[in-house]
């Protein structure tokens, strides 16, 4: 098991490492080839661990492989833990990237930085995996910030383009401000607990469960509380909660692929694995899973809300993708753990679905996204187009799709739940259902239905998209309709996870709920009699009005409403707030310090200063080589003179 874990990891690492040094030397379908079979091998081996540790019963692997260095009597270790929840990490991570380098042959055929892109998608699915499947926080940092690198490299992959540089820099430091509060929150796992092993650190979590520390004199905290809660900064960070959420929306300046890669399988999902996989450290304090909630909440909600403003197609998905997150994070909170990573689960499906079926539409019109130049594309993308349905569909959560119940589930564990703030969440998260499926059909009936706003050359040569990007379509709509109906019973109600989650007694509220579970079949029956279902088709019948029976009236609403309208656009004035108070604040900083710094410091004092200097004390000493000997023998008699000086002062 030890050996294929090694396979698991390494293969995409050899494919990125292939494509990249020598991608000249294998050209365009040699760096797609090595990459894809890499990846698909290691969903293969992925696939046979997951039957092993999940369907079979195979103990969970703990292995050190080695020891990266010891100081002060602390190994700093590499190692794999692959339990139930890694496994099924694995093999959405592995099967999602294969799908996504897959379709990439045909929407990235004629970009000249073809085989770069391969290796970068290559390199990014092996950061994913060794974060999943770390068995200590080491590991667990060197994935968080190589998944980070790499999404810096692909959102600026275009980098002859101003808004991609803007993108993943904003990116890389909005994402360095969560890292800086996930390193506090690991360096203070190190104090407490001198070690950086999972095993080790869950073990003796509880016995400091009423520990205290002192952040400010006066001022007694609690230990676990701290920790959590510095540990939850850096998951706000990768998975984009509220308010470090404003890197997300533009990271879709990179490729559409990697848009796909980014929102569903690895970086945005990193964070709320991390917080199920540190559940023994979330359970002993209830104030960082109220503050949890609470985050989660905001960002299901008001980020779900912006989904209706955007004309961008591609800006809509992304969005729906920060209010899904906002949904795993409240599960979270509420200590449905195993709900929020089988949302993830289900998620990583549909989401990937909908960015593919995006890309293809994008491939049909010539790299056109605003969604007001579309419509009508049903009879002329047929695949795209039911596709793109279902992912939709899975995403508002219609009965019997995977996303019915994963986000079923969520509702129903946090109107369950007693974290403070359940209550709030659950009512807020009702209301999300509402708007998630107003700007889901929204982009359904304005880019495949209706009357067709795309010029005359576009319609002439739009055609459905090739095989190498319809059958990823395809592959991934199948367990977007069926991976829920297959999953809710074990993963949710279930023993699925096992030890690799832990759940407080107190906190329990999926155990209570499953005593009323009655199977797949019952749960959607009972779909139908739930707040949920009809919060989801009244989303729809509104989108169905505006959109395709009424068109004229969004714009004279929008005129209506013109103040809550602006603040949409101006996405609650986030983007305008970072770029006056960080990037503004950040330059005139750097202008102050370049000037007294750079300017005053070191090129006026060391580097001119001393030339200057140097130029000043030559000048006496050249006045002083005037060549005549008696001038030098004069000079010799002064300073014999002196050292007698100072002799006879001695010898007295």
């Amino acid at each position: 098991m030890e050996n294929l874990c090694l396979l698991i990891v390494l293969l995409p690492l050899a494919g990125a490492i292939a494509a990249g040094l020598f991608g000249r030397q294998l050209g365009r379908s040699g760096a797609h080839w090595v990459t894809i079979l890499g990846v698909g091998a290691a969903f293969c081996l992925s696939f046979y661990v997951f039957s092993q540790i999940v369907l079979g019963d195979a103990p969970a692997l703990n292995v050190n492989l080695y020891t990266w260095l010891e100081t002060g009597g602390v190994p700093f270790r590499i190692g794999f833990l692959v339990d139930q929840l890694t496994a099924t990490m694995m093999v959405v991570v592995t099967f999602v990237s294969w799908m996504v380098h897959i379709y990439t042959i045909g929407y990235m055929h004629d970009d000249p930085g073809y085989q770069r892109f391969f290796s970068y998608i290559s390199l990014f699915t092996f950061s994913m995996l060794m974060l999943v499947m770390a068995n200590n926080f080491l590991q667990l940092f060197f994935g968080w910030e190589a998944v980070g690198l790499v999404s810096y490299l692909l959102i600026g992959f275009w980098f002859k383009r101003e808004s991609a540089i803007y993108a993943n820099l904003k990116a890389f430091l909005v994402n360095r401000v969560g890292d800086f509060g996930f390193l506090l929150g690991i360096a203070t796992v190190l104090m407490t607990f001198g070690s950086l092993d999972y095993g080790d650190v869950f073990r003796m979590a509880a016995d400091k469960a009423g520990s205290t520390i002192t952040i400010l004199p006066g001022h007694e905290w609690k230990l676990m509380t701290v920790m959590s809660l510095l540990l939850f900064v850096g998951a706000m960070g990768k998975s984009a909660q509220w308010p470090l959420h404003v890197w997300l929306p533009d990271s879709m300046e990179g490729p559409t692929p990697i848009s796909a890669l980014i929102h569903a399988a690895t970086m945005v999902t990193a964070g709320i694995f991390m917080v199920a996989r540190m559940s023994p450290l979330f359970e002993l304090t209830t104030t960082a899973l109220s503050v949890v909630m609470i985050i989660g909440t905001i960002t299901a909600f008001f980020m779900g809300l912006l989904g209706l403003v955007q004309h961008d197609i591609k800006r809509v998905v992304a969005y729906s993708t920060l209010s899904q997150l906002g949904y795993m994070t409240v599960a979270l909170g509420a200590s449905a753990y195993s709900a929020a990573i089988f949302h993830l689960f289900t998620h990583a499906f549909f989401k990937a679905l909908l960015f593919l079926a995006a890309g293809s539409v994008i491939i049909g019109l010539h790299h056109e996204q605003d969604m007001r130049h579309m419509g009508g594309l049903r009879k002329y993308m047929p695949i795209t187009w039911i596709t793109s349905l279902i992912g939709s569909l899975a995403l508002i959560g219609f009965p019997g799709t995977a996303g019915f119940f994963s986000k079923d589930a969520i509702l129903e564990a946090v109107h369950a739940s007693h974290t403070p703030g359940a209550q709030l969440a659950y009512y807020a998260c009702l209301l999300g259902v509402f708007v998630t499926a107003l700007y889901s059909f929204r982009l359904v009936f304005l880019v495949f239905h209706g009357e067709e706003r795309m010029d005359h050359h576009a319609r002439e040569h739009l055609h459905e998209s090739p095989a190498v990007v319809t059958v990823p379509l395809i592959a991934l709509a199948i367990p977007s309709i069926f991976a829920g109906m297959f999953g809710i019973g074990s993963m949710v109600f279930g023993d699925y996870f096992g030890s690799s989650i832990y759940v407080a007694k107190e906190h329990n509220v999926l155990g209570e709920l499953a005593e009323e579970f009655h199977g797949a079949g019952h749960f959607v029956v009972e779909g139908f009699m739930g707040a949920p279902l009809w919060f989801a088709f009244a989303g729809v019948a509104v989108a169905w009005f505006l959109y395709l029976k009424r068109p004229d009236l969004p714009p004279k609403i929008a005129a209506a409403l013109a103040l809550p309208y602006r603040i949409l656009v101006d996405k609650y004035g986030f983007d305008r707030f970072n770029d006056w108070f960080f990037a503004g604040g950040s330059r005139l900083m750097g202008g102050f310090l370049w000037r007294v710094g750079d300017v005053t410091l070191i090129d006026g004092l060391a580097v001119n200063g001393s030339a200057r200097a140097v130029a000043w004390w030559a000048g006496i000493m050249r006045r002083m080589q005037s060549g005549y000997l008696y001038h030098y023998a004069f000079a010799m008699i002064l300073g014999l003179l002196g050292l007698l000086a100072v002799f006879v002062h001695r010898m007295g």
